[in-house]
């Protein structure tokens, strides 16, 4: 009798452990995804248009890749060690190092021209440019090995989520705007009566 009830008050404590823990983590996550969306709209509002002339795409150590020394000063040095899609590109005449969003590596060829938009250091979005390229970059990715890693599959996943939250932003500002506009004809309708008045 005494062994079932202690095995039973055991067993909700452990429950009650992770109820809370899953909790917090939800918390914790819900904090992390608005802190994203915010560094989001951030870069998104920072993007400018460039040519690039792709040199060389590598994954690659960030203390391996030659960035800036500014980067890697503010750079967590955890992060230092993290592989990350490194994309060296000539825009004019200079040869700069670029970090490229994961979710678009694949869509950058390893040879050729293309516009990008590019919000410091970092591009977050690319087109190709010449009909060659695409044709290069097309026989690429067909040449590739058909079973996707680990990696990839991860990869198209995180562009599939960086996808939908893309299109939540959009719709969030679009219900704003609509928002402010039915204000505005609110206030208007209002002056328009005062003044018939």
């Amino acid at each position: 009798m005494l062994l079932l009830g202690t095995g039973w008050i055991i067993a909700i404590i452990v429950t009650v452990v992770l109820v809370g823990i899953m909790i917090a983590l939800y918390i914790f996550g819900n904090k992390l995804q608005a802190k994203q969306m915010e560094q989001r709209e951030q870069i998104s509002a920072a993007s400018q248009p460039a040519t690039l002339f792709i040199i060389d795409k590598k994954i690659m150590p960030m203390k391996d890749a030659k960035l800036p020394k500014m980067v890697m000063e503010q750079a967590p040095k955890r992060y230092q060690k993290a592989k990350l899609p490194i994309v060296k590109a000539k825009v004019g005449p200079q040869i700069m190092t670029f970090i490229c969003e994961e979710a678009i590596y694949d869509d950058v060829p390893s040879h050729g021209e293309v516009k990008a938009m590019v919000s410091g250091i970092y591009i977050t979005s690319v087109r190709t440019l010449h009909k060659k390229t695409k044709k290069m970059h097309q026989e690429e990715l067909e040449n590739a090995p058909r079973k996707k890693s680990f990696r990839e599959k991860m990869v198209s996943k995180q562009a599939k989520y960086q996808k939908q939250l893309d299109y939540e932003i959009a719709v969030k500002k679009t219900k704003e705007e609509a928002k402010k506009q039915k204000a505005e004809l609110k206030k208007k309708k209002e002056k328009e009566k005062k003044i018939t008045v």
